[in-house]
């Protein structure tokens, strides 16, 4: 009988030990317009070039992380190469075991999105089915699973992830806008209870792009950024904003609630454009100093003295790398593109990579 006992209150201590599991081995902090780690700036007193890169965040759009398709027609699509089949852990287990070699060359961060991004890199229609919620705004256990290896080694890593929680084409799946709200409530919620202190929340990719319910859209996106912002667990509360298409300069009532600037290159040529933007951004009225972030941009150019990474470098915002496979390429290119290998395998994630490492010093 004494065994029964001890055996049973063993069993109940290591089940709430479990259930309020720490993931706080990383903490991410905004002072000003710089981004800190575990209390010191990022890539503390590195320059490069003569340009300050203390406090930036450089990062890559990772969104297919958790990717899966609901849809029976169209799962198909994404059978990878070898064994004819689409498989999610699969994509989520080679993801979590290239985090460490892509921290390795100085990247800290990258975009991971709870209903993905186009698998296809750019699509007119989104036929596929991809969602981390059911339509009443509920979480989906098996997405929450994935989401939980990829940030769990981020937390011990020492990176810190940018989850969006919409993507447009996929919103739709979410009945209405109450449901809308629930989903932002329930994910939050999760995160808190998880206790992880290393993640920014970008709450839709690109607003003005496409959403069918008006909350996600730009004249009231700034709703959703400060129903994040309320949220607090033991006074800690996730650092919130939300992105625009490329080359869109971030409305007044985003720029007031967000606490980082989100922007995207995409289809901005002229790197010169890139400076362009993130003076605007600081001209904003009621503008106050806080990180600018590019998460998104398709340019790259790597090996010539201009290019968009380096105009956000000088202009001191940090620049996330968008790689997504054309139709002439081959599997082993693309990040955005389902099924993605996430090695670095491709001239041009080299070129990426190689170039993260001579900005940072790493």
């Amino acid at each position: 009988m004494k065994i029964l006992l001890f055996t049973t209150l063993v069993s109940i201590l290591f089940s709430n030990c479990k259930f309020s599991q720490s993931h706080n081995t990383t903490v991410v902090e905004i002072k000003g317009d710089q981004f800190f780690i575990n209390g010191k700036p990022t890539y503390e007193k590195r320059f490069w070039n003569g340009n300050k890169i203390e406090g930036l965040l450089l990062n890559s759009r990772m969104v297919q992380g958790i990717f899966d398709d609901l849809n029976p027609e169209t799962a198909g699509n994404w059978a990878y190469p070898d064994t004819k089949k689409w498989n999610a852990d699969r994509n989520t287990d080679e993801f979590v075991r290239n985090m460490g070699i892509w921290h390795s060359y100085g990247l800290l961060s990258f975009t991971i999105n709870m209903q993905g991004g186009s698998p296809q890199g750019y699509s007119q229609s989104q036929p596929w089915y991809n969602s981390g919620y059911y339509e009443d705004g509920s979480l989906r256990p098996e997405y929450l699973n994935r989401l939980e290896k990829i940030l769990d080694e981020a937390d011990r890593l020492g990176m810190v992830p940018i989850l969006g929680l919409f993507y447009f084409g996929q919103d739709e799946h979410l009945k209405d806008e109450k449901a809308v709200i629930n989903a932002v409530n329930n994910m939050i919620d999760w995160l808190l209870e998880k206790n992880y202190r290393n993640i920014l929340i970008e709450v839709n990719n690109e607003c003005n792009i496409k959403y069918d319910h008006e909350i996600l859209k730009p004249g009231r996106v700034h709703e959703l950024i400060d129903l994040v912002k309320s949220k607090e667990k033991n006074g800690f509360r996730f650092y919130a904003g939300t992105s625009y298409g490329g080359g869109f300069i971030p409305l007044q009532n985003v720029a007031k609630s967000s606490d980082f600037i989100l922007m995207h290159g995409n289809g901005v040529s002229d790197p010169a454009r890139i400076l362009e933007m993130i003076n605007a951004v600081r001209k904003i009225d009621g503008y106050t100093p806080k990180p600018i972030l590019f998460n998104e941009d398709d340019h790259y150019d790597f090996d010539k003295e201009k290019n968009n990474f380096v105009s956000a470098v000088k202009g001191y915002a940090s620049w996330g790398f968008f790689d997504f496979r054309r139709n002439d390429e081959s599997f082993e290119n693309g990040y955005q593109s389902v099924p993605v290998d996430w090695g670095i395998n491709s001239e041009r994630k080299r070129e990426f990579f190689n170039f993260v490492r001579e900005i940072t010093g790493k």
